[in-house]
């Protein structure tokens, strides 16, 4: 049966925060500060945080950066995968991996679903590899990160998950799920 198997151990990963926008600053940059307190409280270690405009160059480089940092196994990013003329995440992203993880999108909608209701067709959120680094980019809206990782992230980053997370996935961690 799917669910958190407290006999296992939980193995902390090191999650980088980006949020991709042309306003927010630390201060009020509340859907990456939920992600923060929520990956942190769960136990994980955050490894970075930045803000970045929605522009692809900035937004390409500093997710290059991260993946070829061996110290960040996650990237967590909100913002800019919307249908405004700004919003240009995917565009940014999608050309460094090297696999794309269709399944979270449609996890992601079937949770958002109902909290959004069809509204959350408006998002074009998205996960993939790039090299051995999981990037999962969400919207930028607070609800829709706190949907994310209650609903889908919270246990897929979980080590303890049955039958098994994307931590197993992870080079260092490949040992983790039997």
């Amino acid at each position: 049966m799917a669910g958190i198997d407290l006999a296992r151990s939980f193995i902390p990963l090191n999650i980088a925060v980006l949020t991709v926008s042309d306003t927010r600053t630390l201060e009020t940059d509340t859907s990456g500060g939920l992600l923060v307190h929520r990956l942190t409280e769960a136990g994980h270690r955050l490894a970075a945080r930045a803000i970045v405009k929605d522009d692809i160059e900035p937004i390409r480089s500093r997710m290059a950066a991260w993946v070829a940092d061996p110290g960040i196994d996650v990237v967590l990013s909100t913002g800019g995968t919307g249908f405004s003329p700004r919003d240009v995440t995917p565009e940014a992203v999608k050309p460094l991996f090297r696999r794309e993880m269709d399944g979270f999108s449609v996890v992601f909608h079937q949770a958002s679903q109902g909290t959004v209701g069809v509204a959350t067709l408006q998002s074009r959120a998205f996960a993939g590899q790039a090299e051995d680094t999981f990037i999962f980019c969400l919207p930028g809206s607070t609800g829709a990160c706190r949907d994310a990782w209650d609903l889908v992230l919270s246990m897929e980053l979980d080590s303890r998950f049955k039958p098994c997370s994307l931590v197993g996935q992870i080079p260092r961690f490949r040992d983790v799920c039997p």
